[in-house]
């Protein structure tokens, strides 16, 4: 990744799960704060209940690549000009982000209310993300990447209430198992850790995306 890094506060340096993009500037300091909010309703409104958190996240996970995708792909077109793999990246994220959704969906069985919220916060949030694409494909990919290093935070979390025993280290559901070739008697904990190196993994593309702006300027 080309964006500075500097320590963050949920790991060590050396450890690339636990990477933080100093803000730097209007742009990066806007999507940060907005983050952070964000954050803060998550942490009030699911507290502990790490499943439905991701449950609920992840729908609007799969959302940016999607939009970021469409946008790049219809300006490839008007523009007559290669998106330098653009396109396949954030399909490809977006697509990742569905099956962390699916995996979930079968771990916590979301209730009726829980699907309502999801149905209102992706509306929302994909109208949102559209415009602010649309205006500042920079501040949406910073944002994004903020957003993959709260997941990572979270997701570590989630990792040690396994750990701990606090959350039962159930089997891996099949559709799991299957798409990150997990061993036949894989674990919750296993589930967890191949989310979050995806979610490291989309962070770090993220950043990178968003740094490519200011080269191009």
């Amino acid at each position: 990744m080309s964006g500075q890094q500097t320590d963050g506060s949920t790991g060590p340096s050396d450890d690339p799960l636990h990477k933080h993009h100093t803000p730097s500037g209007f742009s990066d300091r806007v999507a940060f704060r907005l983050t952070k909010l964000l954050r803060f309703f998550a942490d009030v409104f699911f507290a502990k209940r790490y499943g439905h958190r991701a449950v609920v996240l992840e729908t609007v996970a799969g959302v940016p690549g999607m939009v970021g995708g469409m946008v790049r792909h219809m300006r490839s077109l008007r523009r007559l000009e290669d998106d330098d793999g653009w396109i396949h990246t954030l399909l490809a994220e977006a697509e990742n982000e569905r099956m962390h959704l699916m995996t979930f969906v079968e771990i916590a069985r979301p209730s009726w209310f829980e699907r309502i919220i999801i149905l209102l916060a992706q509306g929302i949030f994909f109208t949102s993300f559209f415009i602010l694409y649309v205006i500042s494909g920079r501040t949406a990919h910073r944002l994004v990447g903020y957003f993959e290093e709260e997941a990572v935070y979270s997701y570590t979390e989630y990792l040690a209430e396994v750990d701990s025993g606090r959350i039962e280290n159930i089997p891996a559901p099949a559709l799991a198992i299957e798409y990150w070739q997990l061993p036949a008697d894989a674990r919750l904990r296993d589930v967890i850790v191949a989310v979050r190196a995806d979610e490291a993994g989309h962070r770090d593309v993220n950043h990178g995306f968003a740094d490519s702006f200011d080269k191009s300027a």
